[in-house]
């Protein structure tokens, strides 16, 4: 049985850095996560948006979504270097349900054999769903 877990962060880098600013700063976070037994699945670059309300009179952010797997051990470490780090202004961690872990198997595998990842049916996620809710309602 593999002890790690599946997770997401989204963060908010400053958006008035320059573009390989923020790419150091995507790498830094990747590389912390790789250095300390992670694996990373996705790595999705949002760009820079306007944020709902302003943070530290900011009105824009550069957005940046992770999955990874790690430890739940690391995790701890991984959230005080977000914190810690002057340029990224907000962070969310979630841990996804065990449901979206197979989901994610699932898609992966039908990449493989299809080479694209929209080929899943309506079918397979509907059921998926149904065991977010039950996972839920545990």
């Amino acid at each position: 049985m593999n002890p790690k877990k599946l997770y997401e962060t989204t963060f908010i880098v400053n958006a008035a850095f320059e573009d390989q600013d923020i790419d150091g700063v995507v790498s830094k976070v990747t590389s912390f996560l790789q250095n300390n037994g992670g694996e990373i699945v996705e790595v999705n670059k949002w760009g820079r948006r306007r944020l709902a309300y302003p943070i530290n009179k900011k009105f824009n952010g550069y957005y940046v979504h992770l999955v990874y797997s790690t430890l739940p051990s690391s995790v701890p470490s991984f959230e005080r270097l977000l914190v810690l780090d002057d340029t990224i202004m907000r962070h969310l961690i979630l841990e996804l349900p065990v449901a979206l872990q197979e989901l994610r198997k699932q898609r992966a595998l039908t990449e493989g054999k299809t080479g694209s990842g929209n080929n899943i049916s309506i079918e397979t996620e509907e059921k998926t769903e149904s065991k977010v809710e039950t996972v839920k309602s545990l």
